[in-house]
């Protein structure tokens, strides 16, 4: 692999080194019907950062995004890292609650954010928010007067007017602060990884290149938003390393779209989650895939069932792989032509991995137990969690927290997760969150949430609810516990079904026996 100077910017890497290596005139985005080229990319990115410069924001402070998938997001990303200013991104589908924890955790002086995504930061007390000085509207594309004329607020389009075209990148180091992602854990609020200016490099160069053989013709799409550790490689950084085009949608990837965008957009990678290509294998009609040479799947284990029937209907392979946001992308992958179904596939080049018990002794092959990483797209530690970056960063080696398996072959097996955290959709969803929500309803006495089968061999939040006495269960009940979270929590967290039980599995002392619970009905399985 390259070896980087001391002094490099990312930004001049992944934007400016396009232009000067003559792809300015090449389209690096397409988002709906808009167009843009590498060397308007590189002049907003410009632009942007010299604009925060002007607003007083100075390196290694932060600039929060809560942005749709549109070129926006690349200007402003792009443009804070060439300013030495440190972007950070936060999840669109989060509540009120969330963004309050997440700003004023990370200490943001601006805040950039879409209109469409106004709702839930609108709910939160400025007053409660006291380091964040300045809030960007980015206007969306159907122009809403919603954000308009908000006292003291930007306007996106008004600030990149008043920046330079021309910027000098802050001589920032390979190893300083350049961006944070946050990570949800299993207790408290979300943790802050803190990447540096390598760590995207050190991804595109790995997996990009070295598993999926990206190139400059490739056109990437990416149902995996670019809030996500995995949708911001797969839709900005590694098409960006190989000055590939990236195809952005907005929307949610709801199947019909993802179609549209298929027709349209002609990808040849199409990146998504193992729920979503559920989604579009269970959408009828006829639909031409031909121009996407591999399908790429991460943020949960891909069951082989989805695999077999996605590439019998549209001949294409999905490539599942497993990475995490401490790592940042992929660390674990399927190699076109080396496909083991069901497997999460093979080391990518530059990691490392360790299976080991429960003592740190180490396991012999097709034994179960405890996944270690080690490779240099590992954040440097969370932000403002210094014990919980000890237990999870151990000198060179990251706890993935996931159990694996490694057969003779190479090919590493998942078998579930070391705690009690499930996925929904690809992201991290606490069963804890879910049940302190359910437990404020005023017919439930008690709760738990595990991940449960939804038919296609993937987990998804299920409730186990105790009722206060006299209420009843009832079909009507279940569907109001759900909506109950559902206005509470994101989508994604919403129990998927309530069972009525009369009593949860616990301890002498109390507490909940969750694997008592898992084995009651059939771990995981419906029953």
């Amino acid at each position: 692999m390259t070896v980087l100077p001391d002094i490099f910017n990312a930004a001049t890497h992944f934007v400016d080194r396009n232009v000067a290596e003559g792809r300015g005139g090449k389209v690096a985005i397409e988002c709906g019907d808009e167009r843009v080229t590498y060397a308007q990319i590189a002049e907003r990115v410009n632009r942007f950062g010299s604009a925060l410069r002007r607003l007083g924001i100075q390196p290694e402070q932060r600039a929060a995004l809560i942005l749709q998938d549109t070129p926006a997001f690349a200007y402003s990303f792009f443009g804070a890292i060439k300013a030495g200013i440190v972007p950070v991104p936060l999840n669109t589908l989060w509540r009120a609650k969330d963004y309050a924890h997440a700003l004023n955790d990370s200490g943001a002086r601006v805040l950039v954010i879409s209109e469409a995504l106004l709702k839930e930061f609108d709910a939160i007390d400025r007053a409660t928010l006291p380091r964040l000085e300045h809030v960007v509207i980015v206007p969306s594309f159907a122009k809403a007067t919603e954000g308009q004329g908000r006292t003291g607020a930007i306007d996106f389009d008004e600030l990149l007017a008043k920046g330079s075209p021309s910027f000098d990148p802050e001589p920032t180091h390979k190893d300083a602060m350049a961006f944070w992602l946050y990570s949800s854990g299993s207790t408290g609020g979300p943790k802050g990884c803190v990447h540096l200016q390598h760590d995207m490099f050190v991804c595109a160069e790995a997996y990009a290149k070295g598993v999926l053989g990206m190139r400059e013709s490739d056109r990437c799409f990416s149902a995996a938003k670019l809030f996500f550790a995995y949708g911001l490689g797969n839709a900005l950084y590694m098409p960006f390393a190989v000055g590939a085009t990236s195809i952005l949608l907005p929307d949610p990837p709801v199947a019909p779209r993802v179609y549209e965008i298929i027709a349209k957009h002609k990808p040849t990678l199409l990146f998504s989650v193992p729920t979503n290509f559920g989604m579009l294998l269970s959408h009828e009609g006829e639909f031409d895939l031909s121009s996407v040479r591999y399908a790429v799947s991460a943020g949960e284990a891909l069951p082989e069932p989805l695999f077999r029937r996605f590439k019998q209907r549209f001949g294409v392979e999905i490539l599942d792989a497993i990475g995490s946001t401490e790592c940042l992308h992929m660390f674990i992958a399927n190699y076109p032509g080396r496909v083991r179904p069901g497997s999460s596939g093979q080391l990518v080049p530059g990691y490392q991995a360790r299976i080991v018990d429960d003592n740190d002794q180490p396991l012999t092959t097709g034994e179960m137990g405890n996944l270690l990483i080690k490779g240099d797209s590992t954040c440097a530690y969370y932000w403002n969690q210094h014990e919980k970056t000890k237990q999870t960063i151990q000198g060179e080696w990251t706890r993935t927290g996931d159990k694996y398996s490694r057969d003779a072959d190479g090919y590493y097996w998942y078998g579930g997760r070391s705690d009690d955290m499930l996925k929904a959709g690809g992201i991290w969803v606490s069963p804890l969150e879910i049940e302190s929500v359910l437990i404020d309803h005023e017919a439930v006495q008690e709760c738990s949430v595990l991940g449960r089968d939804d038919g296609h061999g993937l987990l998804k939040p299920f409730a186990y609810v105790v009722l206060k006495s006299p209420v009843q269960g009832s079909p009507e009940l279940a569907v109001a516990l759900q909506t109950f979270v559902r206005e509470r929590l994101a989508e994604y967290k919403r129990p998927r079904g309530v069972e009525f039980v009369s009593e949860l599995p616990k301890t002498a002392t109390g507490k909940l026996q969750r694997f008592k619970l898992r084995a009651k009905v059939g771990s995981g399985a419906d029953s």
